[in-house]
């Protein structure tokens, strides 16, 4: 038992040293908390149950667990500028199932975005939508301009009778015309998936949802906004937040996970504090790593529009060898990324799809800017375009990382970064 006891803790460590000391992280939907979102991570909460809501439990014992579940939605509400806030789903999925189990029964039709045009796998009929027994049909999508076409949408929506609009996604360069396609709707709502985009959102850098017609967000709460890996639901829509409520428990939740509630409240915290300024360094990163990976002769995706208005930056790499390989050889080197389907690809292109996609926020977080995004830039390129040993680069980026391993934009023990 001790082998395998030492083997367990082995592979902590190992992963620690390499993941936060030794890469490049480019996956667009992780990013790492703050030390003190760390340190109140690990809590007794860990260890309990809270059904039900705060001062309305089934059980005994959680005056506490009420105490901080009752800030986080005073902050959640005050952060999202929402009346109706509820941090109870467990993960990005569960808040868009719960919505699904509010708003519409099965055999309902919905309109979502196909995968391969950035829409997420639980908005499909694989995922969550098609678990609750959902009917999805898929937004006309302009590959060109990477969203939604409205007046192909407003032609569809006269023909099929839509319960649910899903907007928001996994590969999110630009705002979605949300105004637009509400004044083509007549009685369906709008879910706005965040999960990506939040921390941008918060950060006033990005649409906000809810002000420009969305009828209820369900976002995580681990992308862009750097917290605890969870699930959140906001509206402004008091009915829609009793429904919400109503399937989450007893629907789908029973213990919501409190010992990511104290990391929640600080992650809220520190974003009120340095949100905005986080926000906008994450743009600027995005549109320089776009702007220097296709300077250097890579296939960006929406160069006419200056690439990207979130913390993505898609990249069409078919002459390259396609995105697994692509992706594979930059793990080699420490930089960790995803291969992508990309809007040309076809749904069961999973195995070597078209795109690769970046993500800044977690580059950013550690304190690289512009100047680390062209470099990043350069390191891919030897390694891609000019075919360079990955062992070497993989040298020359470990002790790059030396100098960005200090989380930033938070609140630390003994001072403020």
């Amino acid at each position: 038992m001790k082998s395998e006891l030492q083997r367990t803790l082995d592979i902590v460590a190992k992963q620690n040293t390499w993941r936060r000391e030794e890469c490049v992280n480019l996956i667009a939907s992780e990013n790492i908390m703050s030390p003190l979102a760390i340190e109140v991570f690990n809590s007794d909460m860990m260890h309990r149950y809270a059904e039900g809501l705060p001062c309305k439990r089934y059980y005994q014992g959680t005056k506490y667990v009420d105490e901080i579940e009752t800030l986080v939605t005073e902050l959640g509400k005050k952060l999202f500028h929402c009346k109706y806030f509820d941090s109870r789903p467990i993960s990005g999925s569960v808040a868009n199932l719960c919505v699904f189990t509010a708003l519409a029964q099965p055999g309902d039709q919905i309109s979502n975005l196909r995968v391969a045009d950035g829409g997420h796998i639980s908005h499909s009929a694989l995922g969550a939508a098609g678990i609750r027994g959902l009917k999805t049909l898929n937004m006309p999508f302009d590959h060109k301009e990477m969203n939604i076409d409205v007046e192909k949408l407003k032609s569809l929506i006269k023909k099929k009778k839509i319960k649910l609009i899903v907007l928001g996604g996994s590969l999110y360069l630009f705002p979605h015309p949300i105004k637009e396609i509400k004044e083509i709707l007549e009685d369906a709502k709008i879910l706005y998936d965040a999960s990506h985009v939040l921390g941008l959102i918060t950060g006033k850098r990005f649409q906000d949802p809810l002000a420009e017609g969305a009828d209820v967000v369900a976002t995580s709460s681990h992308k862009t906004f750097p917290g605890p890996q969870g699930g959140m639901v906001y509206t402004d829509n008091e009915e829609i937040s009793k429904k919400v409520a109503q399937a989450i428990l007893p629907g789908i939740v029973s213990n919501h996970h409190l010992y990511r509630l104290p990391s929640l409240a600080i992650t809220m915290i520190e974003t009120l504090e340095f949100g905005e300024k986080y926000a906008d360094q994450i743009q600027k990163n995005s549109k320089k790593l776009a702007s220097s990976l296709y300077e250097k002769g890579f296939q960006v995706l929406c160069e006419h529009k200056g690439f990207t208005e979130s913390h993505q930056v898609a990249v069409d790499v078919r002459g390259n060898g396609g995105g697994k390989k692509v992706a594979e050889t930059l793990e080699k080197a420490n930089i960790i990324c995803n291969k992508n389907l990309l809007p040309w690809d076809k749904d069961e292109d999973t195995e070597n799809p078209s795109g690769l996609r970046l993500g800044v926020q977690e580059c950013t977080r550690t304190g690289m800017k512009e100047s680390e995004m062209e470099h990043i830039a350069h390191l891919i390129t030897r390694l891609i375009i000019k075919g360079e040993n990955p062992d070497k680069i993989k040298e020359e980026l470990i002790q790059f990382k030396k100098d960005y391993r200090e989380t930033k934009y938070c609140f630390t023990k003994n001072r403020i970064n």
